[in-house]
């Protein structure tokens, strides 16, 4: 380094004598170039950069001009493994083998130094590998069943790599390589069937034992023979014999017919197929279309109608006995049990199921709401229009049909949560409502005046939802509230008041009845206080007061125009609380004027003031005519207001008449 600053200071010596600045950067670069190969090759260079020698693999990358190769600028830890290692590159990238499970999510070849750690010595072992103890759960691949006791050379070598995964393998050998295998089957095993079944072996055999077969797990529906009925059990070797190579065939077997399987009984006597009667239920099952083509069921007592025509045979004919006569004068010969439990056994007419069911069907019943009239419990309004399952819950053979019916509550949840349970209602939905319909209501203002709160005044126009809402004090289920425990104004309105009168509001009517807001409102109007007189207060209204508004001294909050939320107790009971002091605190006493010494509430003008009594200067002779403006004059005070004058008001006689003429009339 200071063979590099006498260079650049002799430079710069030299370019005083006007050296072109062209020849002096190449001079400088030039310096530096030939320092720094002085500096790298000098003793003790490589000790100083390279933390120790490589292992054998990497030997030939020894030597200070070969840190590039490995090393990003930057640091020991910048590595560049995977730009040499592209085999292992390629594979972290498609996340598959071991060192995609080992390697670690930032991506970067600093990672391969966590297992594999290099300047360590020329015989330092880069990988540990110790094939008895190897997992190789860890490459993403389990051995089990025969794989497990496998030699490893049985599946790493040559010839099971693909071509296009030699083309990415570097070793020139690659029975030493572990990479490349694919974990398919057919990697290590010959497909027996030929790519006719797929590459998913496991689907039918298992690593344990190749013979195996796990026919369960085989779905014979995706071929051109789905298997039914009694083939389904039938073994895969009874229609996949061995052909001429010794091995079972999957493909060419005919099916076409069922002769290609089994043998003919009726030795060709009908032209039909087989399954023109059978099928794979059973042989022994015959079908309805064999039947109805050989044989005409209507020539029996019993012709086949409706649903009948199209059930199988062996519905009725068990066990395929055509020979033994069956009853057939009740529909409880062949259906059973009885649906209904017996719910019509006593019905008059018998209880036979054709007075409700024909033979086109179960569903739908012939018994209608004009059937239903003839019952205990005549359909009417809107029970009339209701499907059966809204009262006949349907439940297969213990829906029931017989039903109670005698009050609404046998059907009906009460919505009104036991409110009219008590008397005089006793729960009788019929006092409000019809069967026509839940609403209307039928409860009229006329049958309000029954009830403990007869309605009045703007009451009489409120809708009835304004006071009955739906209250959460009803468990489990909010409903409508329409009994109230009391009957106070708050049960439905806010007190605007905030409890100020509550003790006016507990006092009581001569018919013994809570006062409650009508101790000063009523129902017609919220405005007009009849209950109310100012002359009960601590202020009654007196003069000018009466004939003022209530909110000029019971101010609302927030400059609201209404008397709501103002606080009436707390109303201002001083004059001057109202009206602004004109005479600037001149009769304070500890702060407090008190005005009605000098004026009422009727009218401010005359005062009522006595200069005799009050003051230190009473008024004798014609001092008692005289103008109180002619003393008391207007006088701006300190802070620029302007009062009348009162106090403290000369008393000497020069002070109003001058000083040489004491009787000189003041002008």
């Amino acid at each position: 380094m200071q063979r590099k600053v006498t260079t650049e200071t002799h430079l710069r010596k030299a370019s005083n004598h006007r050296i072109p600045s062209f020849a002096l950067r190449t001079a400088v670069a030039a310096a530096f170039a030939l320092c720094t190969f002085l500096f790298l090759h000098a003793p003790g260079a490589m000790a100083q950069i390279s933390p120790g020698p490589l292992s054998r693999p990497h030997q030939s990358l020894n030597g200070p001009a070969q840190c590039a190769s490995c090393h990003k600028f930057g640091g020991q830890a910048a590595l560049k493994c995977l730009d040499c290692h592209t085999e292992i590159a390629s594979r972290l990238n498609a996340h598959t083998g071991l060192h995609a499970t080992y390697h670690l999510p930032t991506g970067s070849s600093q990672e391969c130094a966590r297992c594999h750690s290099e300047h360590n010595g020329l015989d330092f072992p880069l990988i540990k590998w110790d094939i008895s103890t190897f997992n190789h759960k860890e490459t993403g691949y389990v051995l089990e069943g025969k794989h497990a006791g496998l030699a490893c050379n049985k599946c790493h070598t040559a010839s099971h790599i693909s071509p296009q995964e030699r083309t990415t393998i570097k070793d020139k050998d690659l029975n030493r390589s572990y990479l490349g295998i694919s974990p398919a089957c057919v990697t290590c095993h010959e497909d027996q069937h030929k790519g006719r079944l797929g590459q998913n072996c496991l689907q039918c055999h298992n690593y344990q034992d190749w013979k195996i077969i796990n026919i369960g797990q085989f779905d014979h529906s995706k071929t051109r023979y789905p298997l039914t009925g009694l083939h389904e059990q039938v073994q895969c070797a009874k229609c996949h014999t061995n052909g001429t190579d010794g091995k079972p065939q999957y493909v060419g077997i005919p099916f076409a017919q069922c002769s290609d399987c089994h043998k003919d009984p009726h030795r060709g006597s009908f032209a039909q197929g087989c399954s023109s009667c059978h099928s794979t239920v059973g042989w022994k099952k015959i079908s309805l279309q064999a039947i109805n083509e050989k044989f005409d069921h209507s020539k029996t007592k019993y012709p086949l109608e409706g649903k009948h025509a199209s059930v199988g045979c062996e519905q009725c004919h068990a066990n395929g006995d055509f020979k033994r006569p069956l009853a057939f004068d009740k529909c409880s010969n062949c259906h059973k049990p009885d649906p209904h439990n017996g719910q019509f056994a006593k019905r008059v007419g018998g209880s036979e199921c054709s007075s409700c069911h024909t033979l086109q069907g179960w569903k739908p019943s012939l018994f209608t709401v004009k059937e239903h009239a003839t019952s205990a419990y005549p359909l009417q309004g809107g029970h009339a229009r209701l499907e059966c399952s809204a009262c006949h819950i349907p439940k297969g053979k213990d829906t029931q049909f017989k039903i109670k019916f005698d009050r609404c509550t046998d059907c009906h949840t009460d919505r009104h949560a036991e409110q009219f349970a008590a008397a005089p209602y006793f729960n009788a939905c019929d006092r409000c409502h019809t069967l026509e319909g839940y609403k209307p209501s039928t409860f009229s203002l006329a049958k309000h005046k029954e009830t403990r709160f007869v309605l009045t005044g703007g009451h009489l126009a409120t809708p009835c939802g304004e006071c009955h809402k739906e209250s959460p004090e009803f468990q489990p289920k909010p409903a409508v509230i329409y009994h109230w425990k009391n009957l106070e104004c708050t049960s439905c309105h806010a007190d605007p008041h905030k409890g100020q009168f509550k003790e006016r509001m507990a006092q009581k009517r001569t018919n013994g009845a809570v006062a409650g807001c009508e101790a000063c409102h009523t129902t017609k109007s919220w405005k007009g206080l009849t209950g109310f007189d100012h002359s009960n207060t601590k202020f009654p209204l007196l003069g000018a007061h009466r004939a003022t508004a209530c909110i000029d001294c019971h101010k609302p909050p927030n400059l609201e125009t209404r008397l709501m939320n103002v606080d009436f107790k707390a109303a201002p009971t001083q004059c001057e609380d109202c009206h602004q002091d004109i005479h600037g605190k001149q009769f304070a006493k500890n702060d407090v004027t008190r005005c009605v010494e000098c004026h009422n509430s009727m009218k401010w003008k005359p005062s009522l003031f006595d200069h005799e009594t009050r003051t230190q200067f009473p008024l004798r002779g014609a001092h008692q005519t005289v103008r109180c403006a002619e003393c008391h004059k207007f006088t701006k005070l300190i802070d620029d207001k302007t009062v009348l004058f009162y106090k403290p008001t000369p008393k000497d006689c020069a002070a109003c008449h001058g000083p040489t003429n004491p009787v000189q009339r003041i002008n």
